[in-house]
């Protein structure tokens, strides 16, 4: 990426802030062809009205040949939206920070269906379609059948095989319907990092640990996440788990309560493990040992660094806080162009206790990795970063 083209005015970290305006650069590539790709899914998703119709051609046309323009005077988060904006109303939107742009284009995207408006599609999850047909289909029915062969193998396999399952989501030919052992070998070669070891020596067996995991995407890729969480009760590993989502609809699949709700239904209607992992989880929600909490911030394009003091606060109750996807990492680090081999403990300094990132690599940021890993990885030719071939399991004790 050239200076001209990628970089803002820096802070002291040096590390430019990412924008979208290098064509063929991911960023670029995101604004340019998967958001008005996406705006033509939710129009063909539903049975829009003309005024929601109208308004999806006005945000297509504002994104792909206009500026950024601030929310009408009469939503209801509009002052909020003006504060965090107001460097970059009236740019291009391939001039305004990668993260801000696309966290602001799903704002937009929700106010151009009505979702917050007090009309017929008020609440009305403009991604539920896909959400639903993920659980549908013949891979989750694979995946759910396969725990059964799962729950009789060695706890530490077992162990490790969910935890690969939950960082890869969708990735079904390294997910948990292979045997743990397979997992465990294709994973981990594809790992560019692994902390696994660390994260379950901050959880030992009996001690009376509370995990918090900000969940990631919905669908296909939070019924591992379930599972993952039943295996941290079941096993002792957590007293309690807070799961923390997204109060609304955000970033296409993005987990909402209404997901969770769907995925312990789909659990508990599977026979065999998966039906008793289902049972587990309803009854653990019921008992107070696994909570669902939400917070707007989920929704707000800022890193982590800037979280409000209840949510800090909610972290700081955790033994360990597990945040998953790539959205959560470019928050946590910070959504810049890093130079790979900063270490992750110092960019996560701030988190108020202990933190791991499980993320599979579907963007250009990346920091903890070692030179000698990093030199292998940029001789292949690959596109690494973005492909979502590899992926991470860093802690910060």
């Amino acid at each position: 990426m050239t200076e001209k083209t990628s970089r803002v005015s820096d802070d002291a970290t040096g590390a430019p802030v990412i924008l979208s305006n290098e064509p063929g650069s991911f960023a670029w590539g995101v604004l340019a062809k998967r958001h008005p790709a996406l705006i033509q899914q939710v129009r063909d998703a539903f049975p829009y009205g003309r005024r929601q119709h109208e308004a999806l051609d006005a945000l297509l046309d504002e994104t792909t040949n206009g500026v950024i323009e601030p929310l009408a005077a009469a939503d209801h988060d509009r002052e909020r939206w003006a504060d965090w904006g107001k460097e970059y109303f009236g740019r291009s939107w391939y001039d305004a920070p990668f993260l801000w742009a696309e966290s602001y284009f799903y704002r937009r995207l929700l106010g151009a269906v009505g979702y917050f408006d007090s009309g017929p599609w008020q609440g009305v999850d403009p991604f539920a379609p896909f959400k639903q047909a993920e659980l549908r289909g013949e891979a989750v029915e694979e995946e759910l059948r396969a725990l059964d062969a799962l729950a009789s193998a060695p706890t530490d396999e077992r162990a490790a095989a969910l935890l690969h399952a939950s960082l890869w989501g969708n990735r079904a030919d390294l997910g948990f319907r292979v045997s743990a052992a397979a997992v465990g070998d294709a994973a981990v070669s594809a790992l560019v990092a692994d902390d696994s070891a660390l994260l379950w020596q901050l959880l030992p067996v009996g001690g009376s640990s509370t995990v918090a995991v900000v969940a990631d995407n919905a669908g296909r890729e939070l019924i591992p996440d379930l599972i993952l969480i039943d295996h941290l009760l079941e096993q002792r590993h957590a007293e309690q788990v807070v799961l923390h989502l997204k109060p609304y609809p955000y970033y296409v699949s993005d987990a909402m309560t209404a997901d969770v709700v769907d995925c312990l239904r789909r659990l508990i209607e599977a026979p065999g493990e998966a039906g008793a992992i289902g049972g587990r989880l309803w009854k653990a929600m019921a008992v107070g040992s696994l909570e669902v909490r939400t917070h707007p911030f989920f929704c707000a394009p800022l890193p982590y660094g800037e979280m409000p003091e209840d949510l800090r606060g909610n972290f700081e109750n955790a033994t360990l806080t597990i945040l998953k996807g790539d959205l959560n990492y470019r928050r946590l680090v910070g959504d810049r162009l890093w130079d790979a081999t900063v270490p992750f403990a110092d960019l996560t300094a701030y988190f108020p206790r202990a933190v791991a990132a499980l993320r599979t690599l579907k963007s250009d940021v990346i920091v903890g990795l070692e030179q000698k890993a990093l030199d292998t990885l940029e001789r292949s030719g690959a596109a690494w970063r973005t492909s979502g071939t590899h992926a991470l399991i860093q802690v910060r004790r």
